[in-house]
């Protein structure tokens, strides 16, 4: 039960957030049993972001993922996310920032999950 939230600083229109969507379902089969199946995507544009004192095209991406504490995979999912927002909405690589958060616990559809 992944979730990937970004903003992002730059438009995006339709045919941009369908490529997003689906590249980063394929990224996400990087992760030990998870595709885009599971995933739930969302996305913010136009955000104003001040980087290094600049206002400049910056990706800031939230990926929450249940179950995978070790962070196996993350670090070629890391690469696979940052080259799609460099690919799609050509934002540098150094300006596309992703932050993990370890999911302890979920719910969907009234169902209760938790790892401990």
């Amino acid at each position: 039960m992944p979730f990937i939230m970004s903003k992002v600083s730059v438009p995006v229109d339709a045919a941009q957030e369908v490529q997003l969507k689906s590249r980063l379902g394929k990224a996400m089969e990087l992760l030990p049993g998870l595709s885009e199946k599971y995933l739930l995507v969302g996305f913010e544009s136009n955000c104003r972001f001040w980087l290094r004192g600049n206002s400049e095209p910056v990706a800031y991406i939230e990926a929450g993922v249940f179950g995978n504490e070790q962070h196996i995979g993350y670090e070629n999912f890391s690469a696979a996310v940052t080259k799609i927002f460099v690919d799609v909405l050509n934002i540098q690589p150094q300006n596309v920032y992703i932050k993990f958060s370890d999911i302890a616990a979920w719910s969907v559809g009234g169902m209760y999950f938790d790892r401990s």
